[in-house]
Order: C-alpha cells, then structure tokens, then sequence
C-alpha cells in the first residue's frame, strides 16, 4: 500500500493538484491561487465525465441494437408508404439485369433486419472498445505529460526555430498516432465493414499521411507566422487566413484530392441525366456537370453529394446508389440534396462554422499568455511555444464549449434535414423519397431500432421512421 501511495504521489503537486511525470527543465507548478492551478485536474475530471456520459449512450443503443422484434413503430409508417403507392420498380439499365426486387418494401426491410442489428451491434462494440482506448490513452499521455517530451525530443532534432521544431512535433506526433490507430482501422474495414459485405478497398493509409504532409506542414507553418507576426489582433488574420484555406480546400478535395483516391466519369446520355438538369433548371440550380464515382470500389454504401461556387456547381452520384434505386428515387434523393442548396443550408453551415473559427480563435487570444495554463502542463508557462499553445486551448478551456456547440449543431442539423425532406416534397417527389430512403436503409443495414438520446447526441439526420412520418404528415395537410 505504501508503495502505491509512493507512486501515485507523483502525479500529485505541493497544493493538491495532478502534475505530469515529466516536466521542462525549469517547469514549476502554477502557484495555489492561480486560476489555472487545477487545469490538468480539470481536465482530466471533463474527459472522464464525456467518457461516462458517451459510454452510457453507448449501453443504450447496444441495447436497442440487440432487440429481435422489428420496432411496431417502423412496421407501421413503412405499411403505410406501401399502402400509399409502395415501390417503383426499378427502371432498367443498360447493361444491367433487371431488378430482381420489386413490390412491397416491408418484406424488404424485415429480412434486412437481422443482418442490420447484427452490423450495430459489431459497429457499437467496436466504438465502446475505441473510446475505452481513447480515454486510456489521454489519461496516460496527459498524466506522463508526453506533450512536453515530445517538444523537448523534436528540440533536440531540430532546435533552428519554432516553426521548424512544430512542425518535427506533429510529425512525431502524427507517426504515434497513426501507428496507434491503425490496428483498430484495420478491423473495422476489413473485419467489421467486410464481414456485412461493404468493404472492398485496401488501405489508402499511405497516400493520406503523403497529402496530410505536403499540405498539412506549409498550413501549420503559414498559421504560427501569421499568429507570430499578427500582434495584439493576431486572431483576425488567423481568421481570414482559415476562411481563405476553408474555400481553397472546398475547391480543392472535389476537383483534386477526390479523384486521387476514386474515379469519376461524366454519366453518360440518358433518361436520369436529362432529367436531373432539368431538375436542375426547375429550381435556378446553375448545375454543369453530373459525375458517376466508383464508390463500388470500395465499399456498398450508396450516397451522392454536390459541389462547386457560383454558377459551377457539379452532382456527384455513386454507381452503388443508381444499383440500389430506381431513376425516380434518385432524382428524389437529389431533390432533397437540392433543397439544401436552394434553402441556403450549405450557406448557414458555411457561415456558422466561420464564426465558429472566429470565435475560438479570438478566445484564444485572449488566453494567449496564460503562463500558468501551460505550467500545468509541464511546459516552462513563459515560453510555451505557440502551437503547444493553440493544442492545449483547445484541450482544455475550450473543450466544453466545443462539446455543446457541437450538440446544437447536430440538432440543426437534424431540422435541415426535415426541411430538406419538405422541398423534396413540394417538388411532387415525397413518395418516391419516401421508397428511396427505405431502400437506401436495407442495402445500408442503417438502424432502425434507436435509444433517442444516443441518436439525439450522435446522429445529424433523424431516424428513418422521423422523416417518413413526417412525409406523411406533409400529404395530410396538404389534403
């Protein structure tokens, strides 16, 4: 017992508070009556509080993921788009065999049901052993204090500059992270996401840590200048500088970084094309080109997503989604992506992540030279280097604010999507939105069955069973 007492009062500075192992030469802890005294405490009190929070919205929806019974509540609205008009067959495409399933979907998803929980329950374990590593993980970095280590090692392999010793710790950093992340990424693609027959890649693990390099260091760089060289209001042009770096990168990972890692081909003349620039047109859309990705290449999941500024704005489609749904439902699907455009939604989330960034940023400025913060830390507080001083903002004083804005902004999402849902409705399309959505969830063993807080927390677009019913509601009043 003594010898536990020994060790763990270690961790334990001269007024109470955790200290890390291993401090800078020079390091002291912060005096009692500094506000930022506890930080580490602190810290590490928040990050067991959002671990026991996450891991009981985690017991939650592992439990609803293990219920036999398909929920009465989704029989019931998917009855009724059934009974309503039930499900297109599926037109014929060139090349292709004719659709094989037809009619009513209920009996669709009903067989689809077993396999989906079986596919939320391997995805739930897999995320509660994740953070469970995660948290371990933070705790001993923070407790050993690795964040000065590392500096004081990448001074030693490079000491010609700040910049230039960041930049060797993030890189360390990175190769730590990565190699400590990889074995859980290797099972959710190939054991997880293959075992329920969605994965069909290999790694791209390699080409991403080459992209991250070439344009992750120049950024990072680019930023501790401009906060080095910005003065008091160094926060207005790191501002600037990340709205400029946001809309370059807009254009950027469509047109560039995308097309590195999957192939996109123009879709070729026909019926769904016609109609989608029609589509287009109907509602002032300025769309130029529609791309058909080969997402097969990697996984069964189906989507389709836009892109482009001003009067250049190009739909993006995977082969997986026009194999699963019928031309009508994709023009649904793409009606209600449209709505997000016409409804300024893509803009309000633009906007609302700008100020986001100022915000925080300008939060930052204000603890800039909060000595005391760093010491905490293991850091000599008057020379903290400026990216370890931007890492453990964003660690410590702003971390709670994140958590909450983040929850609000899930739930405006989860409005925009109803909203959406609306337009789509309005342009005469809510019943083939309606079959298209359940279709989507079959071949993508999405949940049915959900703990509404766990969706609440996690989930940006409502359960399939919200926006049905909604849908439904819509023909109500509209009768």
């Amino acid at each position: 017992m003594e010898s536990i007492k020994t060790f763990l009062s270690q961790f334990i500075d001269e007024n109470g508070n955790v200290t890390p192992l291993y401090r800078q030469e020079g390091s002291e802890a912060p005096p009692a009556d500094s506000v930022y005294a506890a930080a580490l405490t602190y810290t590490l009190m928040f990050t067991f509080v959002v671990y026991i929070l996450e891991a009981n919205l985690d017991d939650m929806q592992y439990a609803a993921y293990k219920v036999k019974e398909f929920p009465k509540r989704v029989k019931e609205v998917v009855w009724k788009v059934d009974a309503a008009g039930g499900a297109k067959k599926g037109e014929k495409k060139e090349g292709e065999e004719e659709e094989e399933e037809s009619g009513p979907l209920l009996p669709r998803l009903e067989k689809a049901f077993e396999s989906s929980q079986a596919y939320g329950v391997d995805k739930i374990r897999f995320q509660m052993v994740t953070q469970l590593f995660g948290l371990v993980e933070g705790v001993v970095f923070m407790l050993c204090g690795f964040m000065p280590y590392v500096w004081d090692l990448s001074s030693g392999i490079y000491n010609g500059g700040e910049i230039g010793t960041s930049l060797v710790f993030m890189g360390i950093t990175t190769v730590i992270s990565t190699v400590m992340e990889l074995p859980f990424e290797l099972y959710s693609t190939f054991q997880i996401e293959k075992k329920h027959g969605f994965n069909k890649m290999t790694t791209d693990k390699v080409k991403s840590l080459f992209l991250t390099t070439i344009i992750g260091g120049p950024f990072l760089a680019l930023m501790l200048k401009i906060i080095e060289y910005g003065g008091d209001r160094f926060y207005v042009y790191l501002w600037v500088f990340m709205f400029l770096f946001s809309v370059l990168m807009m254009t950027l990972v469509p047109t560039v970084i995308m097309p590195m890692f999957n192939k996109y081909e123009p879709l070729k003349d026909c019926d769904l094309r016609d109609r989608t620039f029609k589509l287009a047109e109907s509602i002032s859309y300025p769309l130029t080109k529609l791309f058909v990705m080969d997402g097969s290449k990697r996984s069964s999941h189906s989507n389709a997503f836009m892109f482009g500024f001003g009067s250049n704005k190009r739909v993006v489609l995977f082969d997986t989604l026009m194999n699963q749904a019928s031309d009508d439902e994709i023009l649904a699907i793409l009606g209600h992506e449209f709505g997000h455009w016409k409804l300024g939604h893509n803009m309000i989330n633009f906007i609302t992540t700008q100020i986001y960034t100022g915000i925080s940023f300008y939060a930052f400025s204000l603890c800039f030279n909060a000595s005391d913060l760093y010491s905490a830390f293991g850091f000599v507080g008057d020379t903290a280097p400026t990216l370890i001083a931007l890492l453990l903002f964003f660690q410590t004083i702003w971390a709670p604010v994140d958590k909450v804005l983040s929850f609000l902004l899930t739930m405006n999402s989860r409005r925009m999507e109803f909203e959406a849902d609306k337009f789509g409705f309005d342009l005469g399309m809510g019943q083939d939105l309606q079959t298209g959505l359940i279709k989507l969830c079959v071949e993508n063993k999405s949940g049915i069955t959900y703990a509404k807080l766990y969706s609440m927390y996690h989930h940006s677009h409502p359960p399939i069973d919200e926006r049905l019913s909604a849908l439904m509601n819509y023909e109500k009043k509209r009768i």
